[in-house]
């Protein structure tokens, strides 16, 4: 199981929200929505994304990254190393 088993649910539950912010969008843009309404709509789901992103990616510095470490060696490297690359793409995201 991954690190985000207990939290599985709840994150399908955010991204069926999102996908719904993201298809009122698409809507929005069809009826012609004042531009500033729609921007606002694509901020609030992004912040929603990052928010399921973030949640993601304390689970796996909680559950994967910590096993890891605690193994040592090269397995405790690799995991590292993809949780600071998971983390740089967050942030140029």
């Amino acid at each position: 199981m991954h690190g985000y088993g207990q939290d599985k649910v709840a994150l399908q539950r955010r991204m069926k929200r999102v996908e719904g912010q993201v298809r009122g969008i698409a809507r929005m843009i069809d009826e012609d929505r004042y531009c500033i309404d729609v921007l606002t709509q694509i901020s609030a789901a992004t912040s929603a994304l990052e928010s399921v992103a973030l949640t993601l990616l304390e689970d796996h510095l909680g559950h994967c990254v910590s096993d890891a470490i605690h193994e040592g060696g090269d397995t405790a490297n690799a995991k590292l190393r993809e949780a600071n690359d998971a983390i740089r793409r967050l942030v140029r995201s």
